[in-house]
């Protein structure tokens, strides 16, 4: 019989509420693994918004991603984690005789007892904005992610969309674009504190209605022509960068033929296990759906807690679900790491 290399839980998707889990399961214990099919962790945060500010996680009024992914990094290894980058999770199988899972990546093949799926959105391309030159001027004027905002410093700005995402881009350009514009067809979607800065920022509003209607250049982008639906009003904007924040399209991918529960692209959980369904397979974070359920890094993380506790009990049913505080459970790890 093959001796194969088993961990306690294999955490699909390295994000902020992955890694928490990671943490967590470490300090609980558990032999733990990372599945990520980007190149770095840090999930969407790092991969799209390195530069945006996130204010909605406890401890600080507001921070960078990137920052708040490079503490999030060091505190998900720091128990053990094993990560394992640019692998995509492909099928998830049973093995009776074992007792475990074999869990199938397009790179190798790993062995789990439990799994803790916190894939966020699942795999996500930017939706595309359909106008005239967009396509032509795609990667010169044209870009649908921000990784640095020093590199639109004394550019014409304009942002597209009406979400978080469009109106923070919009807010954190303000102060160093030449000028910013931010055009919406319709209601702005985002927290309304931030809606509120932007109508008292240097930011030039089109909306609601307001629409590209095509784009202009030569080698580069210099024309946003930008139109309202209702009136047929048309608008030549000067412009050397146009950010396209319209969304994402999310797609789960091969998760979706592993028998669980998926109701618009997220995973039915049970909330008090976070359980799927499946055997000692849990999920956290927001790819998870349950009633009343609110998709923010600050929930995400509590229900990776939540998972980690039932997946140790699954695996020892006379384990305690609550471990008590974080204190007295690193005092624990410590003692039992250190050789008498």
């Amino acid at each position: 019989m093959a001796v194969h290399d088993v961990f306690d839980t294999t955490i699909i998707g390295g994000g902020p509420v992955g890694l928490f889990a990671a943490f967590y399961a470490g300090m609980r214990g558990l032999k733990t693994k990372i599945i990520d099919s980007l190149p770095e962790l840090g999930g969407q945060l790092i991969a799209v918004y390195p530069e945006k500010y996130i204010y909605d996680v406890a401890g600080f009024p507001k921070v960078l991603a990137k920052d708040y992914v490079r503490g999030a990094v060091e505190q998900g290894l720091s128990t053990g984690a094993v990560p394992c980058l640019e692998e995509t999770a492909q099928s998830l199988t049973w093995l009776p005789d074992h007792g475990y899972y074999r869990l199938t990546t397009d790179k190798a093949t790993h062995y789990t007892r439990t799994v803790i799926i916190c894939a966020g959105i699942g795999s996500f391309e930017p939706k595309r904005l359909d106008a005239p030159g967009i396509r032509t001027f795609e990667g010169r004027g044209v870009t649908y992610l921000v990784r640095s905002l020093e590199s639109f410093r004394d550019q014409d700005v304009v942002v597209v969309g009406g979400g978080d995402s469009a109106v923070d881009w919009a807010l954190a350009l303000a102060p160093l674009a030449r000028s910013t514009t931010l055009v919406h067809r319709s209601k702005f979607r985002a927290h309304e504190r931030s809606v509120q800065q932007l109508h008292q920022a240097p930011v030039t509003l089109y909306y609601p209605f307001w629409e590209v209607k095509e784009v202009r250049g030569n080698t580069w982008l210099e024309h946003v022509v930008i139109h309202q639906t209702r009136t047929g009003e048309e608008r030549t904007l000067p412009a050397q960068a146009l950010i396209v924040a319209i969304g994402f399209a999310a797609d789960l991918g091969p998760l979706t033929a592993w028998g669980l529960t998926i109701e618009r692209n997220s995973i039915v959980v049970d909330p008090r296990t976070m359980s799927t369904g499946l055997p000692g397979v849990f999920a956290a974070g927001d790819v998870a759906t349950y009633p009343g359920k609110f998709k923010l890094i600050a929930t995400g993380v509590a229900e990776a807690i939540t998972a980690v506790n039932h997946a140790v009990v699954f695996l020892d049913p006379a384990a305690r679900l609550d471990a008590g505080h974080s204190t007295a459970v690193m005092d624990k790890r410590e003692r039992a790491a250190t050789p008498h």
